[in-house]
């Protein structure tokens, strides 16, 4: 498992993209996609993110980033691809 679905919804607020990023950069995590929109002060991000090179496993990833959520009043999501895409095929 390479690449993960990250998610990220809850009311906007100054910094989300910025932690959010920044603990993907120093984690070694790569964003190869990503799109964003805010609708009537809601804030929703996904990313598809490459973790190859990171040492950070899964599970700690996933804590990390709810925790960051929980911080900045928002929820974070980790998903595998695999997952992600097996779940949703129509």
């Amino acid at each position: 498992m390479s690449k993960m679905i990250i998610t990220v919804l809850g009311k906007d607020t100054v910094g989300i993209i910025a932690k959010v990023c920044t603990y993907l950069a120093d984690n070694q995590m790569n964003i190869e996609d990503i799109s964003q929109t805010i609708v009537q002060g809601y804030f929703n991000m996904m990313m598809i993110v490459d973790i190859s090179k990171s040492e950070v496993k899964v599970g700690q990833m996933a804590e990390d980033l709810q925790k960051i959520g929980e911080a900045l009043g928002v929820k974070i999501r980790c998903q595998s691809e695999e997952i992600f895409t097996s779940m949703h095929r129509i």
